[in-house]
């Protein structure tokens, strides 16, 4: 069977990314995310802490939607998105989310997306993503929603629901389209391409290659660092300005955007993907 082929493709591939070098890796917190304010430059960064791979699981969203909120009272003057996991920024929404057969928590999963989506994307000060390994999938929608991504080399980034059955939800396609072509993007979703980290830079997913992770958030300050004279309500009215259609496209249809994820999730073709993917050994191929 061809899907039953490529899913058990995605799912080596997957698995490849979540166990390479992090097998030993043990967070130095229990966290889902990790808040930390640089004092002297009033930059704070956000780390996503969910070993081995930062799958977002509804717990982790929530956490991640909450350090927005806090992100955003404390007036900061940036903030660099990054991952608390070696060599991986995050493989994306967890699986096992997508298999639920709770309709309840499948539509609060989505809305949190949404909410996590409409704060980062619509949010007052800069942002930037340090991305620090392989970002496939929903690590890469979070990482498009900021306004300028540092990838280190060796890893892939890019949206692969395709791979799974999966039609990809407005506003990961919205997040994409700001940044590509309408023609580039829709090459990129339909194939769901996971792109190197140099190819990503050729198409302009990502706006520069660092050597590590102390790179990627040096050369993220320095981004931040642009808008130093740069008066900061000016600023934020102006990106929002910019950013209003795919907002208000999203702010004002969420029922329909969640209506739409719960349709693309279950579905009878999505639902076979998730099953192989998570139990390949269910399945013979013809």
């Amino acid at each position: 069977m061809f899907l039953t082929r490529v899913i058990k493709n995605t799912n080596y591939l997957w698995r490849s990314i979540a166990t390479s070098a992090v097998t030993k890796c043990q967070s130095n917190s229990n966290q889902l995310v990790i808040v930390d304010i640089n004092d002297k430059t009033g930059y704070a960064t956000l780390s996503l802490n969910r070993p081995p791979a930062n799958s977002f699981n509804l717990e982790q969203l929530v956490a991640f939607s909450k350090a927005l909120d806090d992100i955003e009272k404390s007036k900061v003057k940036g903030m660099i998105l990054t991952s608390n996991v070696p060599k991986i920024f995050s493989v994306g929404f967890d699986v096992r989310e997508f298999n639920s057969s709770d309709e309840n928590r499948l539509r609060e999963f989505w809305t949190v997306v949404q909410d996590c989506w409409l704060k980062l994307y619509g949010s007052y000060y800069p942002t930037a993503a340090a991305i620090t390994g392989h970002n496939p999938a929903g690590g890469c929608f979070f990482s498009m929603s900021c306004e300028y991504r540092v990838m280190v080399s060796k890893s892939k980034i890019g949206l692969s629901g395709a791979r799974l059955g999966i039609a990809i939800p407005l506003p990961i396609i919205l997040s994409m389209r700001s940044i590509l072509s309408p023609h580039a993007t829709e090459l990129a979703i339909t194939t769901g391409k996971l792109f190197t980290t140099e190819e990503a830079l050729k198409i302009g997913l990502i706006d520069e290659i660092a050597e590590d992770k102390e790179d990627a958030l040096r050369k993220c300050e320095r981004f931040l660092d642009r808008f130093k004279k740069i008066p900061p309500n000016a600023r934020a009215l102006t990106k929002q300005a910019i950013r209003k259609k795919e907002l208000d496209e999203i702010a004002n249809n969420r029922k329909r955007d969640v209506d739409e994820f719960i349709a693309a999730v279950t579905s009878h073709e999505a639902k076979e993907s998730f099953e192989i993917f998570l139990d390949p050994s269910k399945y013979k191929e013809n």
